[in-house]
């Protein structure tokens, strides 16, 4: 019950994070947040109390709730964990509801999978709806300004080369690679939209696959 309980936490300061998206100045009256949730005003009601009583919200009766700088930390870092993980399903050949599903998956990201995610499918821009991606936390940040960075072939400059991190590719153009002896480690370049290794040609990638396709490279 503690677990279900502290899903019910993120989801009410994710969903300020959303007001506060739109005017980071306003009050949130429970009336609209509980219909943002689709709960009852007086479940909204109780539970803003008990937020406001650990420190996460202001809340003046009558008025409405804005989030205090730990809430404001606490919602944006839900939200940032909710859009990384619906632009990782917009990568992965899956085919169900991306947003219910993230919702699912966020409740599920600590920081060494943020961090993991981050370096995956990119820290900043946006999630596949448009929505800018929040700032990571300063630690997340700190962890993420290492010596190595991942990122997709297709943002690879050309002759630019990268270790395999990862592919996400159907079986048949994996079973290529692995034929010519190509696997995750293993150094590739970057040719406009082809894969070499030294002086060898490996494959003519398609924009989709060259998306699906990550390495990591040392920053300058």
């Amino acid at each position: 019950m503690v677990g279900h309980f502290q899903e019910f936490e993120d989801e009410y300061l994710e969903t300020m994070y959303e007001f506060y998206e739109s005017d980071s100045n306003a009050r949130v009256r429970t009336g609209d947040l509980a219909s943002r949730l689709r709960v009852s005003p007086a479940s909204a009601t109780e539970m803003v109390q008990r937020l406001a009583k650990r420190g996460y919200l202001d809340y003046v009766p009558y008025k409405g709730a804005m989030l205090t700088p730990d809430g404001l930390v606490h919602g944006r870092k839900m939200k940032r964990r909710h859009r990384l993980a619906e632009v990782l399903l917009e990568i992965l050949p899956y085919e169900g509801n991306a947003h219910e599903t993230a919702c699912r998956l966020e409740h599920a990201i600590d920081d060494d999978l943020e961090v993991a995610l981050s370096a995956l499918v990119g820290s900043e821009g946006v999630d596949p709806s448009g929505r800018p991606i929040p700032k990571p936390t300063e630690d997340i940040a700190l962890r993420l300004a290492s010596s190595r960075q991942s990122l997709s072939f297709r943002h690879l400059t050309d002759g630019q080369e990268g270790v395999l991190a990862a592919l996400l590719l159907p079986g048949e153009a994996i079973e290529i690679l692995r034929g010519d002896g190509i696997g995750i480690g293993s150094t590739i370049v970057k040719k406009g939209s082809q894969i070499w290794q030294k002086n060898k040609l490996l494959m003519t990638l398609s924009d989709e696959w060259m998306e699906r396709i990550f390495v990591t490279i040392h920053k300058e």
